[in-house]
Parts: structure tokens; sequence; C-alpha cells
């Protein structure tokens, strides 16, 4: 897997990713926009790890590792690459919500600013970690 700012895209190498996903397909680029969703399963010593992207308007597979490595927008690894995987999610999660910015225009008060950034996360609009992460702005933290 490559990471850049904007989008993440997925290599496959080696015989048993081509024949699990296919001799003939390319790269994939998944837009960081694009996904709404990470799953980790870290690598153990028995089975191997996968990180998995879920897409917006996409069904994910809920079924397991067995499932998973059939599943385009998940790529397998093994367990010595536990702690690159982990940095590279919270880097993903970190560029999602600097590209899902939430504007909202007003001159009120750092707490005013709070109380619409809640509102919003309470009526879904942004997450939960969105809205800490304004009101840490605002704070000055």
């Amino acid at each position: 897997m490559e990471l850049y700012n904007d989008k993440v895209i997925i290599k496959r190498k080696g015989a048993l990713a081509k024949m699990i996903q296919g001799f003939f397909k390319g790269d994939k680029t998944i837009y960081i926009k694009q996904i709404s969703g990470i799953q980790i399963k870290l690598g153990g010593t028995i089975t191997n790890g996968y990180i998995q992207f879920t897409l917006s308007g996409s069904n994910e597979s809920t079924k397991g590792i067995f499932n998973a490595s059939q599943e385009e927008n998940t790529v397998m690894y093994s367990k010595d690459s536990n702690k690159q995987v982990e940095r590279m999610k919270v880097t993903l999660e970190e560029l999602q919500m600097k590209s899902n910015t939430v504007v909202v225009s007003s001159v009120g008060s750092p707490a005013d600013e709070i109380r619409k950034f809640k509102e919003l996360m309470d009526q879904g609009i942004i997450t939960a970690e969105e809205f800490e992460f304004r009101k840490k702005q605002l704070l000055g933290i």
C-alpha cells in the first residue's frame, strides 16, 4: 500500500495476492474522501492481519478474515507489519478529518462555535472525532 495526502494505492504483489485477486487486476486507487470506514484485524502468530476500507455507498464484508481476503479493498499483511498498518490507519483518519472540514461562518465566541459543532455532531453531520478536533482548535489546545 502507498499512502498519499489524497489517496491510497493498493498494489498487489506476489503469487498469493494474484491468485486471490486475479492475475490481471491492476493497482487500486482509493481516494481518501471515498473512505467511510477503516477496519483493522492485527496479525497474530497463526493468522495474518488485514486492513479493509469501506467506501461510501458500498457494502462491507462482515464475515471475517476468509471473506475479507477476497475483497478488493482489503490488504492482508503479516504480524511484523502491525505497527506500520496501525500508523497508517491513524494517518488516514487525520487526513480524513482535514478533508472533511465543515465550515461554519459566524462571529460568535469560541463557546458559541463549540455549541454549533456539538449540534452538527448530534445531527450526525460530523463525527465525535471531528467535534473533538474542532473543540480543541477553538480552545487553542
